[in-house]
């Protein structure tokens, strides 16, 4: 079947790169340096980052997944030990946790689609390890009380901001209050690169010092080797891509954050019909990034199916939670256990929210969303 010719593409790739040249400079003096491996770029970038997110330290590293892998590794979780995390993140959250043979374990979600902390406190046992908080769609997890289970118990938090980059929880960045922070350059993030790479960012510096042996097979010299380790790092090139979009992001989320408040405003009437969740759930003053704009609708489905002949392009994301796939069956969950993630998965709805759209475009949106619900 063919695609349709979408009038508000969910994706805004193309329109970010129709004029290439800088991007293209930048790795024309890569290609001419021949530095591809942890090249200038990568510590041009890191340098940046840190200094933006008010960080310590950054790490560039291959992905976002490598990043929480390695942050786990990094702190001798593994075998025997048990990392709590939300159910409806991306595979790649539960993945990282399972790949240094620790388990998985869920904790149900709020409104606002990140994890409960109340329902945190309920699976700790004396095997647990860790916490990873999901701040998904750019909505910060609520960090404070978070925060202090983890210091009641003696857990490292591990954030994961694949989604949340330059999102903010009271006066700090996410990915600066817990052990250490994992991000995605994913093409689909707000700041992203030509492929895959992400970072990891911490206070820690001797944690730091442990994630730049793990990033690079553990080698201390390029021909000493401290312990055999992973090869995750941020290639040159991509880190470059990184460098020129990084200025770019503060203008990026604001645009961003104002057509959200947009279509929270013109959504409110169709309350019956589509759910706006709670974005007042923290105990904390939060700036939300949305990299991804998410509701809940009725007939969902049937929407997604009106609004693509109109040409807006709507997505779901991730219409079946972890705990449900078939590679998590050996944790023993069933259909019934996270409640609130479950009914979010059957309702849920990612609408374009972009830096290239316009308050016109969402008021078309939203126009084409009330008619769906009105028609007879």
């Amino acid at each position: 079947m063919k695609s349709p010719a979408w009038t508000l593409p969910y994706a805004y790739l193309k329109k970010q790169f129709e004029r290439p040249g800088t991007y293209l400079k930048k790795i024309e003096a890569v290609a001419r340096r021949g530095d591809f491996t942890l090249g200038k770029e990568v510590a041009v970038f890191e340098a940046q980052a840190a200094k933006i997110l008010g960080v310590k330290h950054v790490i560039g590293v291959g992905n976002g997944t490598d990043a929480l892998y390695l942050i786990l590794k990094a702190l001798g979780i593994g075998v025997g030990d048990e990392v709590i995390t939300a159910p409806n993140s991306f595979v790649a959250t539960a993945a990282a946790i399972a790949l240094t043979g620790a388990r998985p374990v869920f904790a149900d979600v709020r409104d606002d689609y990140t994890i409960d902390p109340a329902c945190i406190q309920k699976v700790i046992t004396k095997k647990t390890k860790a916490i990873i908080p999901v701040h998904l769609t750019g909505q910060p997890a609520d960090m404070k009380p978070i925060m202090a289970i983890a210091k009641r118990h003696h857990l490292a938090v591990v954030e994961d901001v694949a989604q949340a980059f330059l999102a903010r929880y009271g006066s700090k960045y996410l990915g600066t209050i817990g052990t250490a922070g994992a991000y995605s350059f994913h093409p689909m993030k707000i700041l992203h690169v030509w492929g895959d790479g992400g970072m990891i960012t911490t206070n820690d510096a001797t944690l730091a010092t442990k994630l730049k042996l793990w990033r690079n097979h553990g080698l201390k010299t390029r021909n000493e080797v401290e312990f055999f380790a992973h090869n995750s790092r941020l290639d040159t090139i991509h880190a470059a891509i990184a460098s020129v979009l990084l200025p770019q992001m503060p203008g990026v989320v604001k645009k961003r954050r104002s057509l959200a408040v947009l279509y929270d405003r013109l959504l409110k009437p169709l309350a019956g019909h589509v759910h706006v969740p709670d974005r007042n759930l923290c105990t904390a003053p939060i700036v939300h990034t949305y990299t991804n704009y998410v509701v809940m609708a009725k007939r969902r489905d049937a929407l997604i199916t009106y609004l693509a002949k109109q040409g807006i392009e709507a997505v779901i994301q991730y219409p079946t939670p972890i705990h449900l796939q078939k590679a998590a069956r050996y944790l023993g969950y069933k259909k019934g256990d996270f409640p609130v993630c479950e009914r979010q998965a059957d309702t849920i709805l990612t609408l374009p929210c972009h830096q290239y759209m316009t308050g016109r475009d969402v008021g078309q949106i939203v126009s084409v969303i009330q008619k769906f619900y009105t028609k007879v």
